[in-house]
Formats: C-alpha cells, sequence, structure tokens
C-alpha cells in the first residue's frame, strides 16, 4: 500500500514500523552506530555504577539521544546522496561532509558531558 494513501491510527502505527526499521537498519548496516550504541550502554553502566544524579542522567540521555539521532540523519543523508548519482559531484561531497561533521560536533559534546560527570567520580575512586 502507497504510504500517502493510509488513513488514521493505520498510518500512525506504520510510521512507528518503519522508524524502526529505520533503527534495525542502521544498526545492522553501520559500524559507528552500533559503536555509539556500545558506547551509550557502558555509559549507561557506569551512571549506574556510580548512581549519578537525576541531572545527570538527563545530560547522559539528552547526550545518547543526540548521537544516535544524529547517525540515523547522517545515514539518510548518504543513503539518499549515494542514491542520486554514482558520479563525482562536489555537492553530494559537501553534503556528506556537513552530515558526518554534525555527528562530529554532537559526539564531541557527548564525550564533553560523559567527562564532565565521570571524571571527578573517578579522581574519587582512585584518592
Amino acid at each position: 500500500m502507497n504510504r500517502m494513501k493510509e488513513k488514521g491510527s493505520n498510518k500512525f502505527f506504520k510510521g512507528f514500523a518503519y522508524a524502526f526499521s529505520g533503527i534495525r537498519d542502521t544498526y545492522r548496516t553501520e559500524l559507528n552506530f552500533r559503536f555509539h550504541f556500545f558506547a551509550a550502554i557502558f555509559v549507561v553502566l557506569l551512571g549506574l555504577l556510580f548512581s549519578i544524579s537525576g541531572v545527570e542522567w538527563l545530560l547522559i540521555f539528552l547526550s545518547i539521544t543526540l548521537v544516535m539521532a544524529m547517525e540515523l540523519i547522517n545515514t539518510a543523508v548518504e543513503a539518499l546522496a549515494d542514491s542520486t548519482s554514482t558520479e563525482y559531484n562536489p555537492l553530494i561531497k559537501k553534503a556528506k561532509d556537513a552530515a558526518a561533521a554534525a555527528v562530529l560536533v554532537v559526539a564531541i559534546f557527548a564525550l564533553l558531558i560523559g567527562l564532565y560527570i565521570f571524571v571527578p567520580k573517578l579522581l574519587i575512586c582512585f584518592d
């Protein structure tokens, strides 16, 4: 069935199915997405180990969400760009590089948040 012709709740619930399919496909095909997924699990386990505060959890989950969302957007941009042409195109390169840079910016933000939260706790452990 064409997505445009779907109506009501059926369209609503199928939207979730499409979204989960996108996450599953990206997990299966993109190494960086899997890396960030396992990094997120590691950080959550660290948070449990150190009993971080509610605000710290908020920062951790915000960081994880931003990184994962940017990886999904980057994958979408790359797939769409790759589908348009097999020949080199400087505009396609620009789009793909910008999408990758967006992931990098958010990943650096997440790293800084992680350092801000966990370095003091680790220093106390080794003091």
